[in-house]
């Protein structure tokens, strides 16, 4: 069992205004993708959660920015893939940002009416830049080589960074550190699983996760995954018990059992994940972790409704952090 306290942190914020001026002067982030969690560095990391945490001060004190730093810029949104988060908050950002964002619906094809290549080049000529949700990581990918202007994963089946970026945000206003703080993932292997484990080893975290057998992340994201962690501290831990897992965690996170695209296996899955579920009894081995999820969730499935609803749930605190992070980023890609 983990014996580490991790203190509630209302003075971390302190000085985080001053430390994003200082740190985006040059910002190495400018111009750039983010394709994988693994494309952020942790200074890099540090330098978004200040931006966020800045814009997030001035947004809520008068719902607007004094100065919208993205002034006439436009941002084109390709959707492959049903959204309510990604979809509001990347649009809602780019007009609280002075900007514009472009919804570009799942009738743009990509690489059937048009080939991927030539979306991008088009898109590169009429934008500042491209945001994609779909399903193969390859498309983004793609997308990314053959675009002159960065492109954003808003996921893909192999990675989720917005989400990852703005989980480790809330548990950056939570704590004081996020060095060590062991958070337990309980559930599938999948995309959202992907990105926390990768960014949460570039901020050397302790990131356990617990899946069924069969149902676990991909090797070649463990592997780089313990890589990162190797470097900054961090550890990576999988198993197939989750009371192991969720032991002494300061933070428990959860996801649907079922993604889009397996309504097929969603029977099957039911039945595997059955013992996986979030709930009071899972949550006495960890009596002071937080709850997160990245939404949408299945009620009575991976989590029941009195621990997402609970006191220890910070899942919409976590949502709303979705639109702070993801304005950080833009500003620091194209401001």
């Amino acid at each position: 069992m983990l014996t580490t306290a991790f203190a509630s942190n209302a003075s971390r914020r302190r000085g985080s205004v001053q430390y994003a001026e200082r740190m985006s002067e040059g910002s190495s982030l400018r111009g750039r993708d983010l394709i994988s969690a693994a494309d952020l560095s942790a200074d890099e990391i540090r330098l978004l959660f200040a931006r966020a945490a800045a814009l997030k001060a001035e947004f809520v004190a008068d719902r607007r920015h004094a100065a919208p730093p993205l002034e006439r810029r436009t941002l084109a949104m390709l959707f492959q893939r049903p959204s309510l988060r990604t979809r509001v908050t990347f649009e809602a950002g780019m007009t609280q940002l002075g900007g514009h964002a472009i919804y570009l619906t799942e009738g743009i094809v990509l690489g059937g009416r048009e080939t991927v290549g030539d979306v991008a080049r088009n898109l590169q000529a009429f934008v500042d830049a491209i945001m994609a949700r779909t399903g193969p990581h390859e498309v983004v990918v793609e997308l990314a080589a053959q675009a002159s202007i960065p492109v954003i994963n808003g996921l893909t089946i192999r990675e989720h960074p917005c989400q990852a970026l703005a989980d480790l945000f809330t548990l950056h206003e939570q704590f004081d550190s996020l060095r060590g703080l062991p958070l337990a993932f309980v559930g599938d292997g999948n995309n959202v699983c992907h990105s926390l484990a990768l960014m949460g080893a570039t901020m050397g975290m302790d990131v356990r996760i617990a899946h069924p057998p069969g149902y676990g992340p991909s090797e070649r994201i463990v592997e780089r995954a313990r890589e990162l962690a190797a470097t900054s501290g961090g550890r990576l831990t999988l198993g197939n018990d989750p009371r192991e897992v969720v032991n002494g965690a300061a933070v428990v996170y959860t996801d649907a059992w079922t993604s889009m695209g397996q309504e097929a296996e969603a029977e099957e899955r039911r039945d595997a994940f059955a013992p996986y579920q979030v709930n009071q009894q899972l949550l006495a081995l960890a009596p002071d972790a937080l709850v997160m999820h990245c939404l949408p969730a299945h009620r009575g499935e991976e989590i029941t409704s009195d621990v997402m609803d609970g006191p220890r749930s910070i899942i919409f605190a976590q949502s709303a952090n979705r639109l702070h992070a993801q304005k950080a980023l833009l500003v620091e890609l194209l401001g």
